[in-house]
């Protein structure tokens, strides 16, 4: 039986409300085939518009087998580009952010104008003709200042997700904010392992001190029933949007995205040990009330969300083996925010610098137990982990159907 159908077989007689079967975690031929389906063939988060603040800024990113640069071009549009020359293949762009007036393949010089045309190619005769050979482009998508990229030749229709996640994030106006501190770290378990792991603070309590200091452990929170019949959150969503901020859960038809406002621990307006604001120039000038909470966003498979009053962090998840993922963290402010006056970068980066991490233990131990030949799927707790539920139950419907020729009848999520 080949991968693709054993796959198959596998998820659609899968025992609900349980773990996967091992290989979805440790196989390298079944993470190929999670690669090809859904990060080759779907929108992924990559980076914000503010990373870009003029024309010829780029930043690069790798995923899986694909190299991607994404650049301004002069007349501001932001675009997404192969990063392979057209000559022999080199990367043209080797720097994870760089800023240029054309982009240059360090190999042989050829040169291609900020919109990826073939602007210059040395030596290659009179009868040469530039204009075949421009970079190849990536689908590319902005919306609230949110890139979104798919590698696909043709990608599915991204009017859905701007639908429903712009009213959330405008709001916040991060493309008028900037990236204070980012990091990276590798975590040696499968992206489903760190997925999983996210969708649950069933773990909280007992593994999240910083955390939980300011964010509530509340199944109703971390859940998929949206927690309208919580009356604090309740009342936090009519507040909110009395105040103009779009609040109340809301989740794709087929669960790939999902948006909701919820509030911190009591008097809580951060993310910081004290709970107060950590950064004194606030993110957006269009919120007009404080104790906003935070603005959960999350799209599989590549980001979750917190976008606060005073600063918003972005985390993108990026597979890099079978066993191993890089998770990006950005912290983002007011771009006139100044370090040392309005902010403190220990005090900002503090609490998630020290949950990532402790989360990276948690996938990693995870992961080392699932390679035990022990390893059988174990049930989730129905209380505190269905958004675990529900992201498996994403995943199998996406690649069930993918695997199907797209045939197959999504079923509806919570």
């Amino acid at each position: 039986m080949d991968i693709r159908s054993n796959v198959l077989r596998q998820l659609k007689s899968r025992r609900e409300g349980f773990s996967l079967e091992q290989p979805f975690y440790i196989d390298e031929d079944y993470f190929q085939l999670d690669m090809e389906m859904i990060y080759y063939r779907d929108w992924l988060f990559i980076g914000h518009d503010c990373e870009l603040p003029k024309p010829g800024a780029y930043f690069t990113v790798q995923i899986g087998s694909y190299p991607v640069v994404i650049v301004r071009g002069r007349d501001n549009v932001i675009r997404a580009f192969h990063n392979s020359c057209r000559h022999r293949g080199s990367r043209v762009c080797t720097k994870e952010h760089g800023s240029s007036v054309r982009l240059v393949c360090p190999y042989h010089q050829w040169t291609y104008d900020l919109e990826g045309k073939l602007a210059f190619a040395r030596h290659m005769g009179d009868d040469f003709d530039k204009t075949g050979f421009n970079l190849k482009p990536v689908h590319c998508e902005i919306v609230a200042g949110y890139v979104f990229i798919c590698l696909a030749n043709t990608a599915p229709d991204f009017q859905p997700v701007r639908d429903k996640i712009e009213p959330y994030v405008a709001p916040h106006r991060i493309s008028e904010s900037k990236v204070a501190f980012q990091s990276t770290i590798i975590e040696k378990g499968n992206w489903k392992l760190v997925w999983e792991n996210n969708r649950e603070c069933y773990h909280c309590a007992a593994n999240h001190p910083e955390l939980c200091r300011t964010y509530p452990e509340a199944p109703s929170v971390t859940g998929t029933d949206g927690g309208a019949d919580d009356p604090e959150i309740a009342g936090h969503w009519a507040r909110c949007e009395a105040a103009g901020l779009p609040s109340k859960f809301q989740i794709s038809p087929d669960g790939q995205f999902r948006t909701a406002r919820m509030p911190l621990i009591e008097d809580a307006e951060s993310y910081t040990m004290s709970g107060k604001s950590a950064v004194k120039r606030p993110l957006s000038d269009d919120i007009s009330i404080s104790h906003i909470g935070t603005m959960l966003l999350f799209h599989y498979p590549t980001t979750w969300n917190h976008l606060l009053g005073d600063h918003a962090i972005s985390f993108r998840v990026l597979p890099l083996s079978a066993n191993e993922t890089a998770v990006t963290t950005k912290w983002l402010v007011h771009k006139d925010a100044v370090e040392g006056v309005d902010y403190n970068l220990e005090e900002l980066t503090h609490v998630w610098t020290e949950t990532n991490d402790q989360d990276r233990r948690i996938v990693e131990e995870n992961a080392f137990g699932i390679h035990s030949p022990a390893y059988e799927p174990g049930p989730y707790s129905s209380l505190h982990e269905g958004g675990v539920m529900q992201f498996l139950e994403w995943y199998s419907n996406f690649m069930v159907n993918r695997l199907q020729g797209d045939q197959a009848k999504i079923s509806a999520v919570a």
